[in-house]
């Protein structure tokens, strides 16, 4: 029987990880890919969030269908120590400034020059409903 690693444990492994793919349901049925970035130094403990522009396809994607999924892999190539965990989850739209402040790190001004005050942000909230994990020879699932 496989050993499960907890969510700590797999936190430690994602730390550093910038991007994350996140995958959509689109109007037209078909799955939209983009990366996001995941500002690694935030440990990870199930719930994801990510800042985007009200008027990006991913909005609309989430406010018609809420289930996405993440992708996250870590340095190193398909034989190496690299780790690859994928998320799948339910996504909430938050458009509250005190709730930006909260989750807002100096990286973010690259693209959004006004900060929490950039006219149009929105914050995506990502919640695990399940995780996957590769991690060498070792793969499971993380109880969330």
């Amino acid at each position: 029987m496989p050993m499960h690693k907890t969510i700590g444990e797999i936190s430690k492994r994602m730390a550093g990880i910038d991007i994350a793919i996140l995958s959509t349901h689109t109007e037209g049925g078909q799955i939209a890919n983009r990366p996001m970035s995941n500002n690694g130094d935030v440990e990870y403990d199930g719930t994801s969030y990510y800042f985007t522009y009200e008027q990006a396809r991913t909005v609309t994607d989430i406010e018609a269908n809420p289930k996405v999924a993440l992708g996250f892999t870590g340095e190193g190539g398909i034989f190496s120590d690299a780790i690859y965990v994928a998320v799948e989850g339910t996504a909430e739209l938050i458009r509250d400034k005190a709730v930006f402040k909260a989750h807002w790190t100096s990286d973010l001004d690259r693209w959004f020059d006004k900060g929490v005050d950039t006219p149009n942000i929105v914050l995506i909230k990502i919640k695990a409903n399940r995780i996957t994990y590769w991690d060498g020879k070792d793969e499971g699932e993380v109880r969330v």
